[in-house]
């Protein structure tokens, strides 16, 4: 909060973040309960809409949560994003959801011991803004042709009506570029042997429990920023969004309250393989 209130009125381009999901048990990083989430969030988001440009999109990734001791999920991902627009003016541009494939079953009470769910794979993702048209654009973020578009490219395609009704034209042929991506996202979350994680062995940090996949990061990214774009992660954590920013040619802010976590995050800009003392930079 002290950060952000030192960031000027409609500077950022860019707020993406996961915060700390309101889960049963705590964790270490810190979360709140899910009872007192949407009044603890709050305060983030006004300085969250007072710092975005008015095309600017903030992303928050949400992991779910069962209600202790019951096989029941909490709502607390759907009372935040009405308490953003309802009560704090976003806009919802679209959700997406976040697919881990290589997620562990849990929570293991109800789908190791008892059997009566599966595992849960699958983040939401809120991508709001203060105005209706967001500065975003897919061509940013395609993604390659299948095998079987591509023989449709090369062979041609004729123009005619799907069963389901829809009319496709010949404009269906034209190469543009890559296949416009989904709202699901299949990004694995696997790092068992990056650098990040040998580093922070090497120097006995502790790594951040919860990090996100860098290519998520990049993902929003590219598609809401252009080159130069401010990037703010307000609950940094290892630093991903940083990463991800600057290898991306934008600007960064990330805060983070835990120094071990700070000390970690800054090992992504190592260039050694081997490091002796903690890594530190100074940015103007």
């Amino acid at each position: 909060m002290d950060l952000m209130s030192s960031i000027d009125a409609e500077a950022v381009d860019l707020i993406l973040t996961s915060p700390p999901f309101a889960l049963k048990r705590k964790k270490e990083y810190g979360n709140e309960d899910e009872a007192n989430y949407v009044k603890w969030f709050s305060e983030f988001a006004d300085q969250f809409k007072r710092i975005l440009k008015p095309n600017g999109s903030l992303i928050i990734d949400l992991g779910g949560a069962y209600l202790p001791g019951y096989p029941v999920r909490s709502i607390y991902q759907f009372e935040l994003l009405v308490s953003l627009v309802r009560d704090h003016g976003f806009k919802l541009c679209q959700e997406f959801y976040h697919y881990n494939p290589a997620r562990l079953p849990a929570p293991a009470e109800w789908v190791n011991v008892r059997r009566i769910r599966v595992k849960d794979s699958v983040n939401v993702v809120w991508w709001l803004s203060r105005s209706g048209n967001p500065n975003a654009d897919n061509r940013r973020v395609l993604q390659p042709y299948s095998n079987s578009m591509r023989t449709l490219l090369k062979n041609g395609y004729k123009a005619k009506m799907r069963p389901s009704g829809h009319d496709i034209s010949e404009k269906f042929s034209k190469d543009n570029g890559g296949a416009i991506p989904s709202n699901m996202l299949e990004i694995a979350n696997t790092e068992s042997n990056s650098k990040y994680l040998k580093l922070c062995r090497q120097l006995a940090i502790k790594p951040h429990p919860a990090r996100f996949p860098q290519k998520f990061a990049e993902f929003f990214i590219n598609f809401l920023t252009e080159d130069g774009g401010l990037v703010l992660d307000p609950f940094g954590g290892s630093n991903t969004t940083g990463r991800a920013a600057e290898d991306l040619a934008r600007r960064w802010i990330s805060c983070e309250l835990v120094e071990e976590y700070v000390q970690g995050g800054a090992l992504r800009f190592s260039d050694d393989e081997f490091v002796s003392e903690p890594v530190t930079r100074k940015v103007a």
